[in-house]
């Protein structure tokens, strides 16, 4: 029975991970389509380039708030499963990331520097929760 409810637990954190996972995989790839347009925008785009870059940094920008709702919903799956310390994840710094691309935009090459940093740390997130999801997948097989 305590296997059972362990592997229940286990299944639950991966679900949740795995929701993690498209919202981040998503906004990486607005994340993408803003930078692209926003580096036409800077060599001379006009106001449907910056139309388009906008709506896709818009979209970015909900697909990274999702991302934080999952993430924290994963974090705290996985504190019911017991996973051994490398395997616990802390999000506080995407959380903090997030929060801050969502402040105001200013000038074009400074949303092209926060569209950038915002990609490299939706990045860096998809990885550490692949590798969790790598992990939790491995202690199913066990």
């Amino acid at each position: 029975m305590r296997d059972e409810v362990r592997r229940r637990e286990i299944e639950e954190a991966a679900a949740a991970g795995e929701k993690a996972l498209y919202s981040l995989e998503n906004a990486r790839e607005k994340l993408q389509g803003a930078k692209n347009w926003g580096i036409f925008d800077m060599l001379g785009g006009g106001f449907f380039t910056d139309m388009v870059k906008h709506s896709k940094m818009s979209d970015a920008t909900a697909y990274m708030e999702d991302a934080k709702n999952q993430l924290l919903v994963f974090q705290r799956e996985l504190r019911d499963v017991q996973v051994p310390l490398d395997l616990r994840m802390d999000i506080s710094s995407f959380l903090n990331f997030a929060d801050f691309f969502f402040d105001g935009i200013v000038a074009d090459y400074l949303v092209q520097k926060k569209i950038n940093d915002a990609r490299e740390q939706v990045d860096d997130a998809i990885m550490r929760v692949r590798a969790i999801l790598g992990e939790l997948r491995d202690l199913l097989n066990e």
